[in-house]
């Protein structure tokens, strides 16, 4: 007996986030089980908020084993690959953005769209259901201990804002606490904020957390300071006050929810290499000052 949804977001954490507002969607379509192929991680958080019923890890576009469902749902991209991987699935239904070279027709891709409207957009045009993009919240009642997360990393360096200013960003707010998080690869990193900004070592989790440990400290932070990275979407996931810095991408595709305690600073005039390896030049016109007032104005 074929499976009932099968959904497609073989990406990483903040990609996995921001398909809440459409799983969400697809839930009160009542179609049946849910089972998310993507990231055990993230995927596993999602599931244990209800979003999915059941995740197969997958990263990338390689081969699913999965059985054919009813309907799958491409929330992974525009095709080709993607499509041309769920279309050899066997599934009864495969629905995706249009792709002539893939042979799928459906709704236009438009590169110009938030991330999150974008698959509720798609969702919606197949089913007759309510989706909300700023619908992100998993939760948002967990006691909060007055913290500060500062997240110096990111995949690229085009947006990792200089580790001398977060140092003293930091310095400035003086808060009661400071947490600097980050992966394996980020700890050096997170050490090196830590000593500019005269923390001790013990500050840096960063290569000590595993995923749902970074969700709780983040639902419990009084503030969360980042780059537009995944942790930025676990603090709008969990209500958390935040600051994004955005350099190459504009917020209005990957930026926070409009409702909740988020601030979004960006100084740009349009959409630059997100991969590049150098700071983007967007991203080093935010100055210390105001990100220091933004915490501020999140946190009031």
């Amino acid at each position: 007996m074929p499976a009932d949804v099968l959904v497609l977001r073989a990406l990483g954490l903040g990609d996995t986030l921001a398909a809440v507002p459409a799983l969400r969607a697809l839930r009160r379509a009542g179609l049946g089980r849910i089972t998310l192929a993507g990231p055990a991680g993230p995927g596993g958080l999602l599931r244990r908020h209800g979003l999915v019923d059941e995740v197969v890890p997958a990263a990338g576009l390689g081969p699913l084993r999965v059985p054919p469902a009813r309907v799958a749902v491409n929330l992974h991209g525009r095709g080709p690959q993607s499509h041309r991987l769920l279309l050899a699935g066997g599934h009864d239904e495969v629905v995706a953005f249009a792709c002539a070279e893939a042979g799928v027709e459906g709704p236009p891709w438009r590169q110009d769209e938030g991330e999150r409207a974008r698959w509720c957009r798609l969702v919606t045009s197949r089913w007759d259901v309510d989706a909300a993009p700023d619908d992100v919240l998993l939760a948002d009642d967990h006691p909060r201990d007055g913290q500060v997360v500062v997240h110096p990393g990111a995949a690229s360096g085009a947006r990792r804002w200089p580790v001398e200013r977060w140092a003293e960003v930091v310095r400035a707010l003086d808060p009661p606490g400071v947490r600097i998080t980050g992966g394996e690869d980020e700890r050096d990193l997170a050490l090196r904020l830590a000593d500019l900004a005269g923390l001790p070592e013990s500050s840096v989790l960063a290569g000590r957390t595993s995923l749902d440990d970074l969700a709780d400290c983040v639902a419990r932070a009084g503030l969360v300071l980042s780059g537009d990275t995944g942790i930025a979407h676990v603090a709008y996931a969990f209500g958390t006050p935040s600051v994004t810095l955005f350099g190459p991408t504009p917020p209005r595709w990957w930026g926070p929810p409009a409702t909740g305690p988020h601030v979004a600073l960006w100084h740009g005039d349009g959409a630059g290499d997100p991969h590049a390896d150098a700071p983007d030049p967007a991203l080093l016109r935010i100055g210390t000052d105001e990100v220091v007032a933004a915490a501020r104005a999140a946190q009031s």
